[in-house]
């Protein structure tokens, strides 16, 4: 589906559930918005690789019954992300419309510590766009 369809669809179903606001700021920012969308399914993807990744080092320790501190270390690491994306995707996936929800979350969440996001989404300089795009969302809900 076209990023531009999905996008206004999700928009139509909010604005039918009563968040004519949200949905006109959302509106506003449109290219800002899709951006950041697209930059989570970039990082989503990377994620994808390194989980395929971890499967193989799994395989290697079920056939070989060792794996190098290196990878172990790796293979920890993705199981936290694992953990991380399904616990931010479950509810997105189930509740039609709460996907644009998540750079507001994210950025909560950071407020207060917490790293939502899997280790594909550190990469400094995609955090960087990731949170100056959120800013300029939110410095657009202020005015």
């Amino acid at each position: 589906m076209p990023k531009k369809k999905w996008l206004s669809e999700e928009l139509k179903h909010l604005e039918n559930k009563g968040s004519k606001e949200f949905v006109r700021k959302l509106q506003s920012n449109k290219e800002k918005s899709l951006k950041a969308i697209q930059l989570l399914f970039e990082n989503l993807g990377q994620e994808a690789r390194e989980t395929q990744d971890a499967s193989k080092i799994m395989v290697k320790y079920l056939k070989e019954g060792n794996i190098s501190k290196e990878e172990e270390k790796e293979l920890k690491s993705q199981i936290v992300d694992i953990f991380k994306a399904v616990g931010l995707g479950v509810p997105f996936v189930l509740i039609p419309g709460s996907s644009l929800l998540l750079p507001f979350l994210v950025k909560m969440a950071e407020k207060k510590g917490i790293k939502l996001l899997p280790t594909a989404f550190n990469d400094s300089e995609k955090k960087n766009e990731i949170e100056s795009t959120q800013s300029n969302i939110t410095d657009e809900e202020n005015k």
